[in-house]
């Protein structure tokens, strides 16, 4: 293996402007991996004081997922608050203001009137984007000052010395108008440094001191080029792209932040490299979620920020694991069992060897104590020497049974289970149970504790179907008439129209009585015709809870005896002004059409959703 030298230093502070981009063909020669060159100089580490953590979840994080609704966003950036915002350690994060659910997330999170997260902004450096921004009042808002020739040149058709201009005249209205700009200097890890990014950074702070105001600069590491070896050459140099800033710009370490990219797997230490060197913010997202690759993950910054300074009481590292919850339970996402501080099973260990440590004492082979510091103890690893007992704690604490829900040792499936690992151990196994093998042995010998496809299924098509049957509950009103009623009910017809996956659709009176119904098929109508006007549904489930809850309520799937296609009826009161159930409207409806149409119909509920927060 050979180290690529490079021997050139460039040390001019004036704006070079190129008739050419500079691509840096010898670092970045695109149809081969990027190269590292060195250049032997070195500077040493100043760590920034004070050292803080950014937040884009809600801006990066979103442009690799699905969007988060209103009211998620709301809760993220509570545990966001709870986790490092209370000591200032998470001190910003920041927003899209373009949509209205934008807009609506913004004013969500300002009620809340933390302190930290500051609510902060993102927009392209244009004025009619900055002036969005002046109008929601926003005090400080990141600025795309894309920095790299690829963009200057090859994206936006500028030249250099037009891309300065440009900047330095939205930054300055952006002063003019009380706002704090934060300018990201994306692409920074494949730009001129001394040609053209520290001579755009020392107008900045020219604008600064002319404004008494502060410019912060955000370092944008988009590709995840950047490198924090000594020696290593710009740009990719993570100490030399801090110094380069805080010693020949002169920006003030707290106005700087560094923004990184995992492409190449060195976004966290990357980060850290950063903060060693002055840089005070390291900008990154919850779990890691980013464009790409994703960005540093903000609950790792958390752990390396204590490490770096043993400020405990700075963070609330229990939050981690909330955290962690809410994206598997709410947002069902699936963390993989290895994520470090958030998976399943990050601090257990399936070496026998190791679990032997861990029986003796678990600080033996557990990174700290996992349950005082992020309330998740170390797992119990099933080897020849768990027993029954072993066994069933394990399924109680997997799959969080309590009270009567528990399985004891005693348990005919648990015999089964343990029967089956002695046997791998007498046949030579030496290793311990894995979570995966675990889940397998236990799926096979009791699997009416997991959820099968089709229960998932059964899931979504109540959800669905009741946030539909909802809404037309309360679009509905209540007629007694029996002769008017086909009039009186336009509302059924148009609703069955648009939802054709419902075969069936009726209201009762609060005796269980029928007013109307509408058959969606014609196939189906003959058969229909024994349930008349006034037919009696009042000994029906779908009627009976209702009434007697004032709630929505959705049957189990079953085969319906009309058309013996699988349906599952929802049903949910009618409620007047005075707030008294005065009947019920009802809907069966067809599994598999509803099905066929779940992506767009989840999308339709979405918006609803959204509008009514």
């Amino acid at each position: 293996m050979s180290i690529i030298q490079n021997k050139k230093a460039n040390t001019k502070y004036l704006l070079q402007n190129r008739d050419e981009p500079e691509l840096y063909r010898d670092m970045f020669p695109y149809t081969k991996v990027s190269r590292i060159p060195f250049d032997d100089i070195f500077v040493m580490p100043r760590p920034a004081n004070p050292m803080f953590i950014t937040d884009t979840t809600f801006r990066d994080g979103q442009q690799a997922r699905p969007p988060y609704t209103v009211k998620q966003i709301a809760h993220i950036f509570d545990l966001m608050y709870q986790l490092g915002g209370r000591s200032g350690l998470i001190r910003a994060s920041e927003f899209f203001m373009y949509s209205e659910k934008d807009r609506k997330a913004i004013e969500a999170c300002r009620k809340k009137d933390y302190k930290f997260p500051q609510v902060t902004g993102w927009i392209r450096a244009h004025i009619d984007d900055l002036k969005i921004a002046k109008d929601m009042e926003f005090t400080e808002v990141g600025l795309l000052t894309s920095v790299s020739d690829y963009h200057v040149y090859m994206k936006l058709g500028w030249d250099r010395e037009k891309a300065m201009e440009n900047y330095v005249g939205i930054a300055a209205k952006a002063l003019e108008w009380g706002i704090t700009p934060r300018c990201h200097f994306e692409d920074i890890t494949r730009a001129d440094i001394y040609g053209f990014c520290i001579p755009l950074a020392i107008k900045l702070m020219e604008l600064s001191k002319q404004s008494g105001m502060p410019v912060k600069i955000r370092l944008c590491d988009t590709m995840g080029y950047g490198v924090p070896y000594p020696g290593a050459a710009l740009p990719r140099s993570v100490p030399r792209l801090v110094r380069a800033f805080t010693d020949d710009a002169g920006v003030p370490g707290e106005w700087l932040e560094w923004h990184g990219h995992n492409d190449f797997h060195k976004t966290l230490v990357n980060a850290s490299t950063a903060w060693l060197y002055g840089c005070s913010g390291v900008n990154g997202t919850l779990l890691g979620f980013g464009e790409r690759t994703g960005n540093s993950p903000i609950e790792a910054l958390v752990i390396e920020y204590l490490s770096l300074t043993g400020n405990d009481d700075a963070a609330d590292t229990k939050v981690i694991s909330q955290i962690a919850k809410y994206f598997q339970d709410e947002l069902d996402y699936k963390i993989p069992d290895n994520y470090p501080f958030a998976g399943k099973d990050f601090n257990a260990t399936s070496a026998g060897i190791h679990v032997d440590g861990l029986a003796k004492n678990e600080e033996i082979y557990n990174i700290f104590d996992t349950k005082l510091l992020l309330d998740r103890p170390v797992p119990i690893i099933i080897t020849d020497k768990s027993g029954k007992a072993g066994v069933a704690y394990w399924i109680n604490h997997n799959f969080k049974l309590e009270g009567d829900s528990q399985i004891s040792k005693n348990h005919p499936a648990v015999t089964q289970v343990y029967n089956k690992i002695m046997q791998s151990y007498e046949q030579g196994r030496n290793t311990s149970y894995s979570h995966k093998e675990m889940l397998t042995l236990v799926r096979r010998f009791i699997p009416e504790l997991f959820s099968s496809e089709f229960d998932k299924l059964k899931k979504l098509a109540g959800e669905l179907s009741a946030h539909l049957i909802t809404r037309l509950a309360e679009e509905c009103q209540l007629y007694t008439d029996k002769n008017t009623a086909e009039q009186k009910y336009p509302c059924m017809k148009d609703f069955v129209q648009e939802y054709p996956f419902i075969q069936y659709l009726y209201i009762t009176d609060i005796k269980g009585h029928l007013l109307y119904s509408v058959i969606t098929n014609d196939t189906y109508k003959s058969v229909y015709e024994q349930l008349p006007l006034g037919y009696d549904f009042s000994g029906r489930e779908w009627f009976i809870k209702p009434t007697q809850t004032g709630k929505l309520h959705i049957t189990d799937v079953y085969q319906s005896h009309f058309t013996r296609q699988l349906i599952l009826t929802v049903s949910t009161p009618i409620i007047d002004e005075n707030d008294n159930v005065v009947g019920v409207i009802g809907a069966d409806i067809q599994m598999e059409q509803l099905l066929k149409r779940a992506e767009a119909l989840e999308e339709e509920v979405a918006e609803e959703v959204e509008q009514d927060e």
